[in-house]
C-alpha cells in the first residue's frame, strides 16, 4: 500500500509564483555550479594568494582543505535541515551565508581571515547543495521530466570543476586573485532572489535535529579527510595522522551507535539495505576520487610541463565539460528504455580506458596528441555515470527522506574526491621520491659549478630534469585513479540490480515507496 502524495510533491505543485519548471531548474543548477565550481576555481590563484597573504607552502593546502573539510562533514546536516524545516528556505539561508563568507573571503587582510571565511563557505555550501538537489525530486514530476533535470544537475555538478579552473585563470590573469571569491557575490544574491519566485516551498516534517549524531559524523568525516590530508605530506607514521584515523573511527563508530538508537536519525541506516542504493554510494565514492586526481595532476602537468598559462589551462579543460553534458544527455534520454545499469558499467569502463590511456603521458607528450583524446574518454564515461547514480541514489525513496539521501550521495562523492585525491598525492610521492632518487644522479653528471650550488641551495632541480620527476608521480597517480574506476565498474556489475518497476518509474508510471 502506497501512501498519498504529500503536498509538495513534484506531481501536485508548480514552482514558485507563475514561473515555469525552466526558471525552477536554472536557480537550482546556477547554485549547484556555485557551489561545485568553487572548489577548484581558487587552485590556479594560490601562488597569488600565497605571496599576498604570506602562507607558507604546507599551510597553503589549507585554503582548499577548509573548504572540502566543512563542506564534505555537514552535506549530512544541510540534507537533514531542508526536511525539517523547508527547502526552500534552508536553500536560500545556504546561498546567502555562503555569499558572506565569498565576500569575507575576498576582504580578508590575513591568512586566518581567508581560511576562517573558506570554512565558513563550506557551512554555505553544505546547506545549499543537498537541499538544490532534493527540491529537484519535489518540483520535476517523476519519469522523463525529472530525468532531464537530473540530466542537467548532473551535468553542471561534473563539468563545474572544469569551469572553475577556467574561470580561476581568467580572474587571477585579468583581474586579482580576490575576485574568484568576489564573482560569487553577485550569482548568489541573484540565486536568492529568484528562488521564492520559482521555486515552491516544500512541505515541513516535524522533528528534532539529531545534535550528537550530526556532530559524531561531521567530526568523523572530518578526522577521516585530514588524516588522508595529513598523510599524503607528511606520512602515514606521523603521530598525528595516526591519531585522526583513530579519532575518525572512534567517532564514526560512534555515530553508527547513535543513528541505530535514534528515533530521527540524521542519516537513516535502512537507506544501506537498498542493494542499489548501497552500491550506488561505493561508486561515488571511488569515481569522485578518479575524478578529483583526474584535474588535480593534469592542471600540475599541463602548467608544469607544457607551460601552458593559468588561462591556457583553463581552456584546456573545456571539453571534459562539454563532453561530460553529452554523455549525461544521452544517459537521461536512454535510461527509461535501458535503466541505469549499463550506463554505469560502460560510465566506469569508459573512465578506466581514459585514465589508463593517461598512465602512458611522458616528458614529450603534446595536449592534443597525449591528453585531450583520454581525457574526452574519461569525460564521456562520467556524464553516463552522474546520471545513473543521481537517479539511483533517490529511487524509492520516500519525499520526506530525500533531503538526507542527496545529502548523503553528495557528502560521498566529496569525502570520496578528497580522501581519494589524498591517497593519489601520496601514490604519487612515492613515485616520485623514486624517480628524483635517478634524475639527481643524472643532473649532478652535466651539472656547472654554478647550476650545483642552486641545488644545493633549493633542492629542486631544473628542467629538464624536475619534469621527469613531476611526470613519473603524474604517471603513477593515474595508475591508482584508473585502479578506482576499474573497483567501481565491478561493483556497478555485481551489485547493481534494476527491478522492472524501477524502469517503470523511470518511465513516468508508478508511485512513490511508502515510508
Amino acid at each position: 500500500m502506497t501512501t498519498p502524495q504529500p503536498a509538495t510533491t513534484a506531481q501536485d505543485s508548480a514552482p514558485g509564483k507563475g514561473g515555469g519548471h525552466g526558471m525552477a531548474l536554472l536557480v537550482l543548477a546556477s547554485c549547484q555550479l556555485m557551489v561545485v565550481l568553487d572548489i577548484t576555481i581558487v587552485n590556479i590563484a594560490l601562488p597569488h594568494i600565497q605571496s599576498d597573504l604570506g602562507f607558507s607552502t604546507t599551510t597553503l593546502s589549507w585554503v582548499v582543505s577548509a573548504y572540502t573539510l566543512t563542506f564534505g562533514g555537514l552535506l549530512l546536516l544541510g540534507g537533514r535541515a531542508g526536511d525539517i524545516l523547508g527547502r526552500r528556505r534552508v536553500f536560500i539561508f545556504g546561498v546567502l551565508l555562503f555569499v558572506l563568507a565569498s565576500l569575507l573571503g575576498g576582504l580578508a587582510q590575513n591568512s586566518g581571515q581567508l581560511l576562517g571565511a573558506r570554512a565558513l563557505q563550506g557551512v554555505g555550501g553544505a546547506i545549499a547543495s543537498p537541499t538544490s538537489l532534493a527540491l529537484i525530486t519535489t518540483t520535476f514530476k517523476e519519469g522523463p521530466e525529472r530525468n532531464r533535470a537530473f540530466g542537467v544537475f548532473a551535468a553542471v555538478s561534473a563539468g563545474g570543476g572544469a569551469i572553475g579552473l577556467l574561470a580561476g585563470g581568467v580572474l587571477v590573469e585579468w583581474l586579482d586573485w580576490r575576485w574568484v571569491l568576489f564573482v560569487n557575490v553577485p550569482i548568489g544574491l541573484l540565486i536568492a532572489a529568484a528562488t521564492p519566485r520559482f521555486i515552491k516551498e516544500s512541505e515541513r516534517h516535524p522533528g528534532n535535529f539529531d545534535v550528537l549524531g550530526a556532530l559524531t559524523s561531521t567530526l568523523g568525516m572530518a578526522s577521516l579527510v585530514y588524516g588522508f590530508i595529513r598523510a599524503g605530506q607528511d606520512g602515514w607514521r606521523d603521530p598525528l595522522t595516526l591519531a585522526s584515523f583513530a579519532a575518525a573511527v572512534i567517532l564514526l563508530t560512534l555515530f553508527i551507535t547513535i543513528e541505530r538508537r535514534s528515533k530521527q536519525p540524521i542519516t537513516p541506516l535502512h537507506m544501506f539495505a537498498d542493494r542499489n542504493r548501497a552500491g550506488t554510494y561505493g561508486i561515488m565514492l571511488c569515481l569522485a576520487a578518479a575524478m578529483f586526481g583526474m584535474f588535480f595532476f593534469l592542471t600540475l602537468f599541463v602548467q608544469n610541463v607544457l607551460g601552458f598559462s593559468p588561462i591556457q589551462a583553463g581552456v584546456a579543460f573545456l571539453p571534459v565539460s562539454a563532453v561530460i553534458a553529452i554523455g549525461a544527455g544521452l544517459a537521461s534520454q536512454l535510461l527509461p528504455r535501458y535503466g541505469p545499469k549499463p550506463f554505469m558499467v560502460t560510465g566506469a569502463l569508459l573512465a578506466a580506458a581514459g585514465l589508463g590511456w593517461l598512465t602512458m603521458t611522458d616528458v614529450d607528450s603534446t595536449y592534443a596528441g597525449s591528453i585531450l583524446g583520454p581525457m574526452l574518454v574519461f569525460s564521456l564515461g562520467m556524464g553516463m555515470l552522474f546520471v545513473s547514480l543521481t537517479l539511483m541514489a533517490l529511487s524509492r525513496v520516500p519525499v520526506h527522506e530525500s533531503g538526507a539521501a542527496s545529502g548523503l550521495l553528495n557528502a560521498t562523492q566529496q569525502v570520496g574526491g578528497s580522501l581519494g585525491l589524498s591517497i593519489l598525492v601520496t601514490v604519487s610521492g612515492a613515485a616520485t621520491t623514486r624517480e628524483l632518487n635517478q634524475q639527481i644522479p643524472a643532473f649532478l653528471a652535466q651539472a656547472s659549478p654554478a647550476e650545483r650550488l642552486r641545488f644545493e641551495r633549493s633542492g629542486q632541480l631544473p628542467p629538464p630534469w624536475s619534469y621527469e620527476v613531476l611526470t613519473a608521480g603524474v604517471s603513477a597517480a593515474f595508475v591508482a585513479a584508473a585502479i578506482f574506476a576499474v573497483v567501481a565498474a565491478v561493483i556497478a556489475l555485481f551489485a547493481i540490480k534494476v527491478r522492472a518497476d524501477d524502469l517503470e518509474r523511470l518511465k513516468g508510471g508508478g508511485a512513490m515507496p511508502a515510508p
